[in-house]
């Protein structure tokens, strides 16, 4: 098997530039092909070394007021007979140009790690024979099983008189942080609504978002100090709509 087509499109898969077709092809190559998985996070390890190298440089405010009065005063003699410092600073904002762009990729790269495992978790309810640990349609009997189990409680919706039905639940993790997934029916539809503590994820994603994950629409929110995902493939407006239940959930 030649590596050469998958290899040429890490860069862009691991940046989030991938359309959607090529990376959902690409991300069934790697899950099948170890040498291009282990490129896969050889390259990302590196990106995450680039970033983690970029934090450690802070351009100095005093220096850039300094730059920008000289420059709107318009004084070009100071300007002429300081322009080795002057070339000195220029330099620097390139430097910081670049870890600024090293930033942004490093910053894409994690949020579509985060929305690349809450899919794989579905995927995993979605094929599992028993896809909920605790099975209720009562929200009275789902929210305790999970005392003990997670570091942190919620609250679920009263779903009388809406087309949403609660399946069940059970524990899942995301980077190593347990929370809750709660598995709700609409029509023929199953919709994964995971809970996780903001701090474990607060780096990687907007605080509201909605965007595609793979063949699934993905809606997330923070509620106090809890990070809510919901994700499924049943139409926007469904997610939309079980977000504003569990938002106003008490």
């Amino acid at each position: 098997m030649t590596h050469e087509p998958w290899m040429a499109q890490l860069d862009a898969y691991l940046d989030g530039e991938l359309e959607s077709g090529a990376m959902q092809e690409l991300d069934r190559h790697l899950r099948e092909c170890a040498a291009c998985a282990a490129e896969s996070l050889r390259r990302l390890q590196w990106k995450r070394n680039v970033h983690a190298a970029g934090q450690r440089y802070v351009a100095d405010p005093v220096l850039r007021e300094r730059v920008r009065k000289s420059i709107a005063r318009g004084d070009a003699h100071a300007i002429w007979w300081r322009w080795p410092a002057f070339a000195a600073v220029a330099a620097v904002a390139m430097v910081l140009a670049g870890f600024g762009i090293v930033q942004y990729k490093t910053r894409v790269v994690r949020e579509n790690q985060i929305v690349s495992e809450l899919a794989d978790l579905h995927v995993s309810t979605l094929a599992s024979a028993t896809p909920a640990d605790v099975v209720s349609t009562d929200r009275h009997t789902v929210k305790p099983w999970f005392e003990g189990k997670i570091p942190f409680s919620f609250d679920l919706p009263e779903l009388q008189g809406s087309p949403f039905e609660l399946v069940g639940g059970r524990v899942s993790y995301l980077e190593q942080s347990p929370g809750a997934e709660l598995i709700f029916r609409i029509r023929k539809h199953l919709v994964s609504v995971f809970i996780f503590q903001d701090r474990a994820v607060q780096a990687g994603l907007p605080v509201n978002e909605a965007r595609d994950a793979r063949s699934f629409h993905l809606e997330s929110w923070k509620q106090g100090e809890l990070r809510y995902f919901v994700i499924g493939d049943t139409g926007p407006e469904d997610l939309r709509a079980l977000k504003g239940l569990l938002a106003k959930a008490k």
